[in-house]
């Protein structure tokens, strides 16, 4: 679902006390503004175990940044599964669903990031290959107003690392991927964002991420405010 709040605000690079400001900023969600991913490592074992597939962790770490079809074709060929894509999909929900609404497990500083954009007037789109019945109860933990755009994996005909999912978000904000810094914490994630012309701001947390020239890295989100991010755009 896009939700198109804060329609009206400039589409361009602006300015803050004579600082850049990125035009927009463009969140991944697993890794990057939650860290869910042990959840759906832990959904993916107890779907080996109780189907009696074989699956390692280097197996989840392969995952990591996937749309979930692709995750899920993935897991049926490796677990040896009867199920369609489209059905082991519904598992993977099912199982992470009911661990993010019993906590949502928040990246450090991400939360106070998004503070920070929406007090300097910098909107921000969600960009997830995550299904929208997954998003919504993190989304239901932050202010409606904090992602002007969200795109999820069910709505894209190509998910990361294709461009697609960065472009419609830029698209749906009126601006250019050029002006908006995406942030990432996948290989996968990244070259999307990339691919889609913006910077890209990773910040590694479950598997390594190679070094490009449109990606810039830092350890952590905490302590970085909206300024901060404008002075990454390349």
């Amino acid at each position: 679902m896009l939700n198109t709040a804060f329609t009206g605000e400039p589409a361009g690079p602006h300015h803050e006390a004579g600082r850049r400001l990125p035009a927009a900023v463009l969140w991944d969600m697993d890794g990057t503004l939650v860290d869910t991913e042990p959840y759906w490592i832990e959904t993916e074992f107890a779907m080996a175990e109780k189907y009696g597939g074989e699956w390692s962790h280097a197996d989840a770490l392969q995952l990591v940044g996937n749309d979930l079809l692709t995750s899920a074709r993935y897991i049926k060929s490796r677990m040896g599964m009867e199920h369609t894509p489209e059905e082991i999909v519904e598992m993977l929900l099912d199982g992470v669903v009911e661990r993010v609404e019993q906590a949502v497990p928040w990246r450090p500083g991400a939360r106070e990031l998004l503070v920070s954009l929406h007090e300097a007037g910098v909107r921000c789109a969600l960009v997830t290959m995550s299904w929208q019945r997954f998003v919504a109860p993190i989304l239901r933990q932050l202010p409606p107003e904090t992602f002007s755009v969200v795109v999820t994996g069910d709505q894209v005909e190509f998910g990361k690392p294709h461009p697609e999912p960065y472009l419609m978000a830029a698209a749906s904000l009126g601006v250019e991927p050029s002006d908006c810094v995406a942030i990432e914490d996948s290989n996968t994630g990244a070259k999307s964002a990339e691919s889609a012309g913006c910077t890209v701001l990773v910040v590694e947390n479950h598997v390594p991420v190679l070094a490009a020239p449109r990606r810039v890295f830092r350890d952590t989100l905490a302590g970085l405010g909206a300024a901060d991010l404008g002075e990454l755009l390349l």
